[in-house]
């Protein structure tokens, strides 16, 4: 019996280690809450945040929320605060805007930053009706809340920053206040990941964009192995304006400073920019996959050499 418990030993050593004696790359198990995700989708798409828009006291409960959530998942500020204030004007009106930044320290390429992001707001309220924005994007908030509990498990090796952009809906304003103003040099800023709108599928598709111009983001999407409830495709990186996604939300601010970039979305739906975005509306399943299908290219992306 202890001759087979060490053979058995033996082999498994010898199968954990490669021929250069370097540790064997694992499959790590994507594992979030299922719960808390669908959850906080709920929650952020609720009447109380009436919207989420820009400046308003629904979206300012929304930040606050997601605070929280950082602070209880062990994120961290980038420099003494969350939050990042910035102003400006859309269609002759002035608005203050928070981007909400959150710290994830690299365990090897600390100096080298993925910005995984997700915009917050939405478009208030409109003649008495409540637009919550339950896919457009509370579905992409959320889902940072999963990455981040991922993390708690599985360190990753670059630094990464969360973040929550505000101002999308009015010209990406949140993100290009970042990029111009950003908290760590612009340069040691890698990839972004950007979700919005992930929530919901008739056909279980959700699109990768950006593969088309970095072979390294290709080959992370082309890696990906289609599960029953999810079938990723690459596409909308070019074409008329209506096929093309490169500008068509927060991941264009990134790109217009020639910085890597794969936008994670579904096809417009028919409750897309209507008050019945709402989370009856989401499909749960798809979304769960969709989130762990994203964080599993996360993870190719974060061991790619760029």
């Amino acid at each position: 019996m202890h001759t087979k418990v060490i053979c058995l030993f033996l082999f498994l050593l010898v199968s954990f280690f490669n021929s250069n004696g370097q540790t064997a790359a694992v499959e790590k198990t994507v594992l979030f809450n299922e719960i808390a995700l669908l959850q906080n989708l709920k929650i952020l798409s609720s009447d109380l945040y009436e919207g989420r828009r820009t400046g308003t006291q629904g979206a300012i409960r929304a930040k606050k929320f997601i605070i929280n959530e950082y602070s209880k998942l062990d994120v961290l500020p980038i420099n003494k605060t969350y939050e990042q204030l910035f102003s400006f004007v859309n269609d002759k009106k002035q608005y203050n805007g928070i981007n909400v930044l959150g710290l994830i320290k690299g365990t090897t390429l600390v100096n080298e930053y993925i910005v995984i992001s997700a915009h917050y707001d939405h478009e208030g309220i409109k003649k008495g009706d409540i637009y919550n924005g339950a896919d457009d994007n509370a579905s992409g908030i959320s889902a940072l809340f999963a990455f981040a509990e991922f993390f708690k498990m599985y360190p990753p090796k670059h630094s990464v920053i969360l973040a929550a952009f505000d101002g999308e809906e009015l010209d990406l304003q949140g993100s290009k206040y970042f990029v111009e103003h950003p908290i760590v040099p612009i340069m040691d800023i890698k990839v972004n990941i950007n979700l919005d709108m992930i929530s919901r599928s008739d056909k279980n598709e959700l699109f990768a964009v950006g593969t088309i111009r970095h072979n390294f983001l290709k080959e992370a999407v082309l890696e990906f192995q289609n599960s029953k409830t999810l079938k990723l495709l690459i596409g909308h990186d070019e074409g008329r304006w209506n096929d093309n996604w490169t500008f068509s939300s927060d991941h264009a601010s990134f790109y217009r400073k020639n910085i890597p970039f794969l936008y994670f979305g579904v096809d417009d739906h028919e409750d897309y920019h209507k008050p019945t975005d709402d989370y009856e509306n989401i499909h749960p399943e798809f979304y769960i996959e969709a989130v762990r299908s994203i964080i599993t290219i996360f993870e190719k992306v974060d061991n790619s050499r760029f």
